[in-house]
């Protein structure tokens, strides 16, 4: 029950920071193929954080699932902002999202593959995965290689 509620809070916080750093890095896009990529992938992290909320209360009825907190929220910002300042490209700003997209399958991948959890708290962890995975494909890797 515990590694559950754990494995939610986990992928809310992952949702909520890829929601964050699109939020903050779409309006320095050129490329309005690009922006509606983006948009699109904000939607499904937003899916996948409507799809938690939902079962969380089955695991923990006094609490809800954990978002990122006001200094990571901070970081974040700021992280785009110092990483943009001499270069704000398509192609750069499609390098930083590639890189946090990864670290959100990499710790996806690792939640799937070490812990133990109901089936579908694991459907919700693997729907995370897979379209992280797709939108590295689909959306980042084209951009990433015009470097």
């Amino acid at each position: 029950m515990k590694e559950n509620i754990n494995v939610l809070d986990e992928i809310n916080k992952g949702t909520c920071m890829g929601i964050d750093a699109i939020d903050y890095i779409i309006d320095k896009v050129k490329d309005n193929k690009f922006k509606k990529l983006l948009e699109r992938q904000s939607d499904e992290y937003k899916k996948i954080s409507e799809d938690i909320n939902e079962i969380y209360s089955k695991y923990n009825s006094d609490d809800e699932p954990h978002e990122t907190n006001k200094l990571e929220k901070t970081m974040t910002w700021f992280g785009i902002e110092l990483r943009t300042m001499t270069d704000d490209s398509d192609a750069k700003i499609a390098e930083l999202l590639f890189k946090g997209t990864n670290m959100g399958i990499l710790e996806g991948r690792r939640i799937l593959n070490d812990k133990k959890m109901d089936k579908e708290v694991e459907k919700i962890v693997d729907t995370y995965v897979k379209m992280q995975e797709k939108n590295i494909f689909a959306l980042l890797l084209p951009k990433v290689l015009i470097l």
